[in-house]
């Protein structure tokens, strides 16, 4: 048995013996661990699942041990990943600081930043949130009307950020800023870290189609920020955000084999159309059924060779840049194909007459459309790739 099997055979032992049964189920709606100073638990399942996972290092499994990481290299975090994912074990926290700005805070970071945030980040006791989006902006990011005047040693930041996920729990923002007016706008852009609990910021929670509303809009009135939270160069935030999406592009395409919360495709459409064999009768539905499994399974390995890639020194980008898109598009069609079989008892919204499964299926169908604009439109992503990966011209 070579190290890695030796290592996979020791997470699986630990993970059956630690996580709670309970915490094997996929989460519902409101059940996922919000990380920060605010944390709160619905159970002590979900108490204990947190606190094992924060003391093995597991939040953040490869970060270094000196930031408070597990140490495990990119092979070793697949492995528990995967044992995860085949043991149905929740996240047991969700945290942007440790899926996008923590990775570039590594590499990017000064060294007080590092002392800062990362070791508490990776113990959750700072929850983030990302300031990028703004009103009026659309897709094209780099134009971007957020502010911030240097003002001795402070940055004012006067604007608005919107489409901010979870804002309303976070006790940082990650957020861009123009700093420059006079140079092309992706010059003139600088990043910075916001204290969240800073004099002249409002929160407003949005609404959503699916009734969901971790969306924000966040206002900006004179806000200071101390310039040592200034990530990476003056005006040189542009090179600090494209590094960061290519870190939020692979979380998100890892979202279909992290647990997250929703109804299983095959298990509802099962209890719907199948035989007493187990068999679904439907020839159209078996075949869009065996479609989606035959994706997700192909992202599972197409996971496992970024990894292989990774270790072996390999750039990853062009593999990476596709699977967000892909990932989002499947999401969409496997929401599709649940209400497809459920018929109107997967267009319910409230009443005695649907069942909370079916409820979940209609909420996941409305929240699934979200995702080809959260992270970087469909759009963008198919212009990053005929662009940056196939070289098609402008």
């Amino acid at each position: 048995m070579d190290e890695l099997q030796t290592f996979r055979t020791e997470v699986s032992a630990w993970l059956e013996a630690n996580c709670p049964f309970s915490m094997r189920t996929p989460p519902g709606e409101g059940e996922l661990v919000m990380s920060g100073s605010h944390v709160e638990f619905q159970s002590e399942d979900q108490r204990l699942w947190y606190e094992r996972m924060r003391e093995k290092g597991w939040f953040a499994p490869g970060w270094p041990v000196a930031y408070g990481g597990g140490g495990l290299d990119a092979a070793h975090v697949r492995v528990l990943e995967t044992e995860m994912s085949r043991l149905r074990c929740r996240p047991p926290q969700i945290n942007l600081g440790i899926w996008m700005i923590g990775p570039v805070l590594i590499e990017f970071g000064s060294d007080e930043q590092k002392q800062a945030f990362l070791p508490a980040t990776a113990r959750g006791m700072i929850g983030w949130c990302q300031g990028f989006s703004e009103p009026n902006a659309g897709s094209d990011l780099a134009s971007l009307k957020t502010s911030a005047v240097q003002d001795g040693t402070d940055f004012v930041v006067n604007g608005s950020k919107i489409w901010t996920s979870h804002a309303h729990h976070a006790d940082y923002m990650y957020a861009l800023v123009r700093t420059d007016n006079q140079v092309p706008k992706q010059q003139g852009i600088s990043m910075l870290l916001i204290d969240m609990k800073s004099p002249g910021i409002d929160v407003r929670p949005i609404d959503l189609l699916s009734g969901k509303s971790h969306f924000c809009q966040v206002f900006f009135d004179n806000v200071r920020v101390a310039a040592k939270n200034l990530v990476g160069p003056l005006h040189g935030g542009w090179g600090v955000a494209k590094r960061l999406l290519q870190h939020e592009r692979t979380a998100m395409s890892k979202f279909a084999e992290l647990n997250m919360p929703g109804p299983d495709l095959v298990g509802v459409v099962r209890r719907v159309c199948a035989d007493s064999t187990g068999r679904i009768g439907n020839a159209v539905l078996r075949d869009k059924v065996a479609g989606l499994e035959m994706e997700a399974q192909a992202q599972r390995l197409t996971q496992q060779r970024i990894v292989e890639m990774a270790k072996a020194h390999q750039d990853v980008f062009k593999v990476v840049a596709t699977m967000k898109y892909q990932m989002a598009e499947t999401e969409k069609r496997s929401a599709e194909t649940m209400v497809a079989a459920l018929g109107l008892q997967g267009l319910g919204w409230e009443s005695d007459g649907f069942s909370p499964e079916e409820l979940e299926v209609t909420r996941q169908w409305l929240n699934a459309k979200s995702l080809s604009i959260a992270g970087g439109s469909s759009e963008i992503q198919l212009n990053i790739i005929a662009k940056r990966v196939l070289g098609l011209p402008e």
